[in-house]
């Protein structure tokens, strides 16, 4: 660990392919941790540009909630709009009528024309802009186009985004004309945060109780009914309101692949129940985060590591790295 984080705190200075800076450091996923670039970076960036993005990871249910709630806290920095990126696909998935398996070929619905479906997984998206509104938060939605993509199935977002008042929806198609294809995006984000729309708000305040803070984010985010704490969970809860932990953030660890805990139920699901697995505390690192249902907290790692081979020698230098 010594050696890992022998230079961790430095951010690594990159840059896009028309020389945009790119300042990239940690990439914590959003499932298991909070899934955000560091503070650090984001204070760097801020005295470099006159207008930063920063990624937070997966959906306003994951990375985007815990920006709002536990890194703006941190740093002090409070965003002026967010940006949604959606793609038709999603939109279809999210309907209900498409099993989609990571490494498997995409069913051929999800890729032929059909405003129809789109409008069917639209609940998701709604659900999604409401999200970062519950925040205070101007959101602009991001069309992520493939060339499988319709025209008509454009209009049903832009319409969707529009009813649920996100603040513009462009489509990019910056990953096949560089910046020439995100000028429309960009205009509309500079627009967003210009407007004065803003008035970002915490979703919890961190004197309410462990307990509170957690259903808060289950109902007004994920569309829970209620939620359910389990043994192991009960207990955790005791400890760490003995230790004084009990005023920290939240930082829950579910599923990417819904807005509720399980990965099957798809659009915006009402009327569940979240289930508390357990709760840990990141005591260093400053919230606490439960387990929603069955998942693991630890990518996959091969029976030896090779981070076992990989030491400080007597003179203080890296040793077994090659």
């Amino acid at each position: 660990m010594t050696v890992l984080l022998k230079d961790a705190l430095k951010p690594t200075l990159m840059q896009t392919t028309e020389g945009t800076g790119c300042l990239v450091h940690t990439g914590p996923f959003a499932n298991i941790a909070h899934g955000n670039s560091s503070v650090l970076a984001d204070m760097v960036a801020e005295r470099a540009a006159d207008m930063v993005v920063t990624e937070s990871g997966f959906g306003s249910d994951m990375g985007c909630e815990k920006l709002y709630n536990i890194k703006s806290r941190v740093s002090g920095m409070k965003p002026d709009a967010t940006v949604m990126v959606v793609t038709v696909r999603a939109m279809k998935m999210h309907s209900g009528r498409f099993n989609v398996i990571a490494g498997k070929p995409l069913d051929e619905g999800l890729l032929k024309p059909d405003p129809s479906l789109v409008e069917e997984g639209a609940a998701n998206l709604r659900q999604h802009i409401r999200n970062v509104k519950a925040h205070g938060v101007s959101c602009v939605v991001a069309i992520n186009a493939f060339p499988t993509d319709s025209e008509e199935e454009y209009e049903v977002i832009r319409k969707v985004s529009a009813e649920e008042g996100a603040y513009a929806t462009e489509v990019s198609r910056v990953w096949a004309d560089g910046s020439e294809g995100g000028i429309a995006l960009a205009e509309a984000v500079k627009g967003a945060c210009e407007s004065g729309e803003s008035d970002f708000r915490f979703l919890y305040d961190l004197e309410q109780t462990l307990e509170e803070k957690i259903e808060r984010i289950a109902k007004t985010v994920y569309g829970a009914r209620d939620v359910e704490y389990e043994a192991a969970a009960k207990r955790a809860l005791k400890r760490i309101k003995a230790s004084g932990h009990d005023n920290l953030p939240v930082c829950m660890a579910k599923t990417h692949l819904s807005l509720s805990h399980d990965p099957k139920m798809k659009g915006a699901p009402t009327d569940f129940t979240v289930p508390v697995r357990d709760i840990r505390l990141s005591a260093g690192a400053g919230f606490v985060y439960p387990l929603l249902g069955e998942m693991r907290t630890m990518p996959g790692l091969p029976s030896k590591p090779a981070g076992e081979n990989v030491d400080i020698d007597e003179n203080g230098m890296p040793v077994g790295l090659f």
